[in-house]
């Protein structure tokens, strides 16, 4: 158990979600491109490592083949766990690159119904990859997080998916708050 409060005759819980869903599965402005030899990381893709020499060479071969808006790459720092970021970390021994992740011009222009792809907003999608990247290396880390509300020691409110267990606790109680305001009384689905 993260967190517990009470709130009135309500009982909130902030935990570690068992069985979260890998944020690679939601529909993501970017695509990963990740090789690493003893994890399965990133998305599914055609590249295959055996055919680069470098991390150059497979960032020419996306830029040739998916007409890239925007393109981060990805590094990966394993020690006690695995955390990925678009930048380098300083650990030459447990870091290295392991690919990158991108997305099409198309699909910038489609997400912001713009017809030019300019430096502003190359920039704001950049930052909308480096949070997919983000949420991504919390969901290895094991960092996603839901809340339960109980009354009388019975669950009577579920939800899951937080990346932040603030936000979670947050959502809790706001939760408990509609329910006193509301005056909602728990019945028995049948």
């Amino acid at each position: 158990m993260i967190e517990v409060k009470e709130i009135g005759e309500y009982t909130v819980k902030v935990d570690y979600e068992n069985y979260p869903e890998s944020p690679r599965e939601w529909d993501n402005l970017g695509k990963m491109v990740c090789f690493h030899k003893r994890y399965s990381l990133g998305d599914k893709h055609d590249y295959k490592p055996n055919d680069y020499e470098s991390f150059e060479e497979l960032k020419k071969d996306i830029l040739k083949n998916e007409k890239v808006g925007v393109i981060l790459p990805l590094y990966l720092y394993e020690h006690s766990g695995i955390c990925i970021s678009t930048s380098s970390f300083s650990c030459q021994w447990d870091s290295g690159q392991i690919g990158f992740i991108y997305t099409t011009r198309e699909e910038i222009l489609k997400n912001f119904r713009g017809k030019i792809l300019t430096q502003k907003l190359k920039t704001s999608v950049e930052q909308m990859l480096e949070k997919e990247v983000e949420t991504y290396t919390k969901y290895m880390e094991g960092e996603v997080y839901s809340f339960e509300v109980l009354k009388d020691d019975e669950r009577i409110e579920y939800c899951g998916g937080y990346y932040d267990s603030d936000e979670c606790m947050k959502e809790g109680v706001d939760t408990v708050n509609y329910m006193i305001k509301k005056n909602v009384v728990h019945q028995e689905i049948l």
